[in-house]
């Protein structure tokens, strides 16, 4: 009897150790018994041990100096980058030629035709009010300078992405085989693979557009993949059973099939692209993104508004159009002489604008924007940066953040031994997900070690964790009222769509005006960046929660409170996991360009890297943000099979 009851606890796990997290713990805290006294007797001191450091500088040095010395006389870039740049610099001079050709009013009118013919007439004036705000602006050449480069980016973008993820899509282990390089391509800073591009092609526009299509390809490429894969499997056992060979399969049911994640690929890679417009300026792409470049130089907020504008224009309007598209597969057709009407009215207008000879964009229609935003800024300088009575001014405030808040939480970080660091990854990593995520968490933090750059990543992730708390305060706040009153939600729409698709080097600009050069201004600009993020998917997430649920809770008498905190958001619990990886994610890539204004720490070195040639310095802190990014989400975002257990 006394062995019944013992075995029967045991088979059931009741009490304490019938939790799964207790279980963990246990086990963590055996291998740290038996591995910390270890490590202790082998290596002292807080900081990553020396003797587990590798220096890779010598050989990433020696593979510059090769590419500086071989640029001009070696094969491999005579017959093959040498052409690969010819390429692209004849197709963007021919697009932007064939804009310009067209004219103001012809670019327009097209863009509108095109519009109205994918989305309907309110979409198309749209189009048409953002085109020519560009020119308004007197940003019609830059503006054109940038669609001309995006057109041919993105178009090599989906090209090489959808190629990826056919193969992707075909074959198992090219599926195995490229989620870890997508996944590196997508989190990698763009200031540390542009350094590698401008060795290759020198400074210009063939380094702008590849730049551009290393960061832009992999959506294109996992949505691609994720088409094909999950095409109905009944409708490809029906065409095989017609007898359709591979490509007949291929053509007639996997790509018709994955249409709509086809579209939404194109849709992020537009997106990704005109983000990167303003990054792929440092080395030569122009346009617009050279505008904000010069602004952020001399922190001419007006320039960088005027210039910024148009880039949020193009995205908007262009997310808009995609979006429109695909949203309208599945419908009836539209008659085919719409696209005869959107051919000939655009013909009609080129042809006017080249009689009139009016292709240019009128000198006179423009609207002064620089100067009164400027003086705006101007003022808020002088009147809210120091001197405000009681709640001081806004140097205070980074002064502030950066001893209350920054200094803190960074040496914290720095005075923790490094075993400790990885035990508390390791935990919060298995704690979340599975052994297999511990593992990979701990393993990308120790290669931070493992490089040298154990420090400068510590003070980074105190930015990143500072700025995602504010950020995580403020959007769930945000997104809890949005998705509780359809008002707020409508007002929020527009606001949140400009602040998405502004260039983050936008950010810096009246974030530095305001509150000097630092890592407190760097923070600030990852917040605003982040912010519309968290808040949309946090409002996303309450609002699908079941309705029914609700209105269960409702009859029971719950206030609107008690919905909120007993219904909705434990319900919600994924999305908002989500938002605070999205979050997270968002922040990294921010802060790393704060090392512009000051955030020093691993964004200072990419930057450093990059104006000094120095390969070793920005691929290294790269890396090691990589190793950031990989780390956050495995700590953040749960396992599937973890999330079904609900535990």
């Amino acid at each position: 009897m006394v062995t019944v009851t013992a075995v029967v606890p045991r088979a059931g796990r009741p009490g304490l150790l019938g939790h799964l997290a207790v279980r963990k713990l246990l086990l963590l805290t055996v291998a740290a018994a038996v591995l910390v006294p270890f490590a202790l007797a082998r290596w002292t001191g807080a900081g990553w041990p020396e003797a587990l450091t590798v220096d890779v500088s010598e050989p990433l040095a020696g593979v510059s100096d090769w590419i500086i010395d071989n640029r001009d006389s070696h094969p491999l870039f005579l017959y093959f980058f040498g052409h690969v740049s010819n390429v692209v610099v004849i197709a963007v001079r021919a697009v932007y030629l064939a804009l310009l050709a067209v004219g103001w009013a012809g670019v327009t009118a097209v863009a509108g035709l095109v519009a109205w013919r994918v989305a309907g007439i309110r979409l198309a004036l749209g189009t048409v009010a953002a085109f020519l705000t560009c020119g308004l602006l007197d940003m019609w050449v830059p503006t054109m300078q940038t669609l001309a480069l995006m057109v041919v980016a993105v178009t090599a973008s989906v090209v090489v992405g959808a190629l990826l993820g056919l193969a992707a899509g075909l074959s198992d282990r090219m599926h195995r085989a490229l989620r870890p390089v997508l996944d590196t391509m997508q989190v990698f800073p763009a200031f540390a693979y542009l350094l590698p591009v401008v060795l290759v092609f020198g400074i210009g526009v063939p380094a702008a557009v590849l730049a551009t299509v290393i960061y832009a390809a992999p959506p294109m490429a996992r949505l691609t993949s994720l088409g094909l894969r999950g095409a109905d499997k009944e409708v490809l056992e029906a065409v095989e059973s017609l007898g359709a060979g591979v490509r007949q399969r291929l053509l007639t049911a996997r790509v018709p099939l994955a249409r709509k994640e086809l579209l939404l690929g194109l849709n992020q890679t537009i997106m990704m692209a005109l983000s990167m417009a303003v990054i792929a300026s440092v080395i030569g792409a122009g346009g617009l993104g050279d505008r904000v470049y010069q602004a952020l130089a001399s922190v001419d907020v007006g320039a960088a508004l005027a210039a910024g504008i148009p880039i949020v224009l193009l995205a908007v309007v262009l997310d808009r159009v995609t979006g429109a598209a695909g949203a309208s597969l599945g419908q009836a057709p539209r008659p085919r002489t719409h696209w005869l009407y959107v051919v000939a009215g655009a013909a009609v207008v080129a042809v006017a604008g080249r009689l009139t000879a009016r292709l240019e964009w009128p000198d006179g229609w423009v609207v002064p924007l620089i100067e009164p935003v400027n003086r705006a800024v101007g003022w808020m300088t002088d009147h809210l940066y120091s001197g405000v009575p009681v709640i001081g001014g806004t140097a205070d405030w980074a002064a502030r953040f950066t001893t209350w808040v920054l200094d803190p939480i960074r040496d914290g970080l720095q005075w923790l031994p490094w075993w400790s660091v990885l035990l508390v990854v390791a935990t919060l990593a298995w704690l979340i997900g599975t052994w297999r995520t511990a593992l990979t968490a701990v393993l990308a933090m120790a290669a931070i070690g493992v490089l040298g750059v154990w420090e400068p990543s510590l003070d980074t992730l105190s930015q990143v964790l500072a700025a995602v708390g504010v950020t995580l305060v403020i959007g769930f706040a945000t997104g809890v009222v949005a998705a509780r009153s359809d008002r707020v939600d409508r007002l929020l729409r527009p606001v949140l769509d400009v602040f998405q698709t502004m260039p983050q080097f936008v950010y810096l600009i009246p974030v530095v005006a305001l509150f000097g050069v630092g890592r407190a201004p760097a923070v600030a600009a990852a917040i605003v960046y982040a912010l519309p993020a968290v808040v949309r998917i946090t409002a996303q997430g309450l609002r699908q929660v079941d309705p029914a649920a609700l209105e269960s809770a409702r009859s029971l008498g719950a206030t609107s409170a008690q919905q909120l905190r007993q219904v909705q958001l434990p319900l919600a619990r994924p999305a908002l996991l989500l938002a605070v990886n999205q979050g997270l994610v968002l922040v990294l890539a921010v802060v790393i360009i704060g090392g512009m204004v000051g955030g020093g720490a691993l964004g200072y070195d990419v930057v450093f890297g990059l104006a000094q040639g120095d390969l070793a310095t920005g691929l290294v802190a790269g890396a090691a943000i990589v190793c950031l990014g990989l780390m956050l989400d495995r700590v953040t975002q749960p396992t599937e099979r973890r999330a079904k257990k609900g535990a």
